[in-house]
């Protein structure tokens, strides 16, 4: 922790010292968010565009300086982060956009963006001796956990509402989580796991609660700067549910921005689905975020009261961009684009920004000439029931020639004969 400077509140803006054990403001409570603020001043002395060209460590630990773990415990992680970004084709030129990347972070160990808070949490956990570690979540965030603390020893317990996908929840099992499934939504799953972790003392993974986990998520940003030569797109583009990680996407960019190895901060879009969105609708409407029902297929974005919403609002609002919102048959009909078209399998949460794109460009929100990174934030494995809503039934034949000719000259007009 030799770069961090100080915990700033996000509500009262008083600092505090660096004590691994001060999770939010001791004067606001729980609302009381806490912003990491690193010294850029020494940072600069030894980050600059030399020291990665020599850093052969290619995963989240490769942004030491910027994090707030003790080297000691990365050793044996999960190799988390550098996951691809991927220069987009097909979809640059369906919708017509100069340059169109999309950064695929279903390819982490256990195929969700989570990884990179989820592996903060582990290491946190052991700098302080803790054995068992906890969360709330509705999905990916659970998975995530499990996997990565199963790699370092560490016991979990796990709260995830009852409308967790199946392949979610078989993740949690196979890793070896204590999985309690809450009768209820995530907001009542969220209070549980809360009560629960103050009496046990458990180390606490709730992204919204914990400030170092937003310091894992910005990693996402700062290899989308490096892997772009240190010359971010325009816009980027992620889904929304509790606010971290849209907020670990501006304070990724804006790290960089202090040590001088990128010139702009891009304009951030978050989106979220029209079942649920708080965000949106406060920054539309320029209000204080309401309470909103939980409503929609994104199971990963589906968080009616965002425990994170100053930073969620602060990373839309500083960097210029917007929030939108989209309808979940958009979000279908994002997953199979892009599938198709570019060969990201993605769940919907993480196809939401997908969808936010191609309705951005629609309304001309992003123009022809701007840049843009779409960032993919879980696999669609993950949920397979949503993603079969998206395609037709598949076709069973006999071991027959004659037949197969047939269907495809019926369903595919004999296109594959050569």
């Amino acid at each position: 922790m030799s770069y961090i400077k100080d915990f700033r509140c996000t509500i009262c803006h008083k600092t505090w010292s660096p004590d691994p054990n001060l999770l939010t403001c001791p004067e606001c409570g729980e609302k009381g968010i806490l912003d990491i603020e690193f010294d850029y001043d020494a940072i600069r002395q030894v980050v600059n565009k030399s020291y990665f060209q020599a850093n052969q460590n290619y995963n989240i630990w490769r942004y030491l300086p910027f994090l707030s773990v003790e080297e000691t415990y990365t050793k044996n992680t999960l190799e988390v982060g550098w996951t691809p970004l991927y220069h987009s084709e097909n979809l640059s030129k369906l919708y017509q956009t100069k340059n169109l990347y999309i950064k695929d972070d279903g390819l982490n160990p256990t195929q969700s963006l989570k990884d990179r808070a989820s592996v903060i949490a582990c290491v946190k956990a052991l700098e302080l001796g803790k054995k068992t570690i906890s969360c709330s979540s509705t999905g990916n965030a659970a998975s995530s956990l499990a996997g990565n603390a199963a790699k370092l020893g560490l016991e979990t317990v796990i709260f995830v509402p009852q409308r967790a996908p199946l392949g979610k929840l078989l993740q949690l099992k196979i890793y070896g989580a204590n999985l309690i499934k809450v009768k209820g939504d995530y907001k009542a799953t969220f209070e549980l796991s809360k009560a629960a972790i103050d009496h046990y003392g458990w180390y606490n993974r709730n992204a919204a609660i914990n400030p170092h986990l937003v310091e894992g998520k910005k990693t996402v940003a700062l290899e989308i700067a490096e892997q772009l030569h240190f010359e971010p797109t325009d816009w980027v583009i992620v889904s929304v549910g509790d606010g971290c990680t849209i907020g670990g996407v501006y304070k990724g960019f804006f790290d960089l921005h202090e040590v001088g190895l990128i010139q702009h901060i891009p304009k951030i879009m978050g989106i979220q689905s029209e079942g649920c969105s708080p965000f949106v609708d406060a920054f539309l409407e320029d209000k204080d975020l309401e309470e909103t029902e939980e409503n929609t297929i994104a199971d990963s974005i589906a968080v009616g009261i965002p425990r994170n919403p100053i930073k969620g609002m602060d990373a839309v609002k500083k960097s210029a961009g917007l929030y939108l919102k989209v309808s979940d048959e958009e979000i279908l009909s994002a997953m199979k684009v892009l599938a198709q078209e570019e060969g990201i399998f993605a769940e919907p949460a993480a196809a939401a920004s997908v969808a936010g794109f191609i309705k951005a460009r629609a309304e001309d929100k992003i123009s022809s000439e701007e840049s843009v990174t779409i960032i993919v934030t879980g696999n669609g494995l993950k949920d397979q029931a949503s993603a079969m809503k998206t395609i037709s039934d598949w076709v069973e034949l006999d071991p027959n020639l004659q037949q197969l000719i047939e269907y495809m000259k019926v369903n595919e007009g004999d296109k594959h004969h050569e």
